[in-house]
């Protein structure tokens, strides 16, 4: 019986932990972060649905490429000079910790105008997909301070598909009861 007792609990600790992980995007799929292919980022992000928790993976050869987190009107125009963050490794994960719209561009001269740009909306991690547009959208970095954009929000990508996070908490509850009736018998 302890034995039995240990499983559950077991089984319950390994789901619960797979409830709390997002799901994981390689920015541009198997082409990755480049400029090379004529790839539309913002094609390939409207096929996806981002919901906080999850995590956007860049891909790219770090002597060519890198990229920027920006604003709206950075985004806009190309502009790279005064990112949110920068990243170079390339091999980037970053992870989305809030709703709303994520602005993202490669620094290198030129590659911005060719289309190396991405712009993903992020919606709340629940059991109900949202269909509200987001009113507003505040950008902030212990570097760069805090920076807002004025300019009206597209509408987002809109869904009815159901997040995997809302997906993955039925094992975790049938887990649960599970481990709780393991410790009635």
């Amino acid at each position: 019986m302890a034995f039995t007792k240990k499983i559950l609990a077991f089984l319950l600790m390994a789901t619960l932990v797979g409830v709390s992980l997002g799901a994981v995007h390689k920015v541009g799929d198997s082409a990755g972060w480049t400029t090379l292919g004529n790839i539309d980022y913002n094609q390939w992000a409207s096929s996806k649905n981002f919901h906080v928790g999850d995590t956007i993976v860049f891909e790219y050869n770090n002597q060519f490429h890198n990229v920027k987190q920006v604003t709206f009107q950075d985004f806009q125009s190309c502009n790279g000079a005064s990112p949110i963050a920068t990243f170079t490794s390339g091999s980037d994960s970053i992870t989305l910790e809030r709703p709303g719209h994520y602005y993202f561009l490669c620094g290198v001269p030129g590659h911005c105008e060719a289309g190396q740009t991405l712009d993903i909306m992020v919606t709340p991690a629940s059991l109900r997909p949202s269909a509200s547009p987001l009113s507003a959208h505040n950008y902030s970095s212990s570097s760069s301070g805090s920076a807002s954009s004025s300019a009206p929000l597209p509408n987002p990508y809109q869904s009815n598909a159901f997040s995997l996070q809302a997906l993955s908490i039925w094992p975790a509850l049938i887990s649960l009861g599970l481990f709780v009736i393991g410790f009635a018998f």
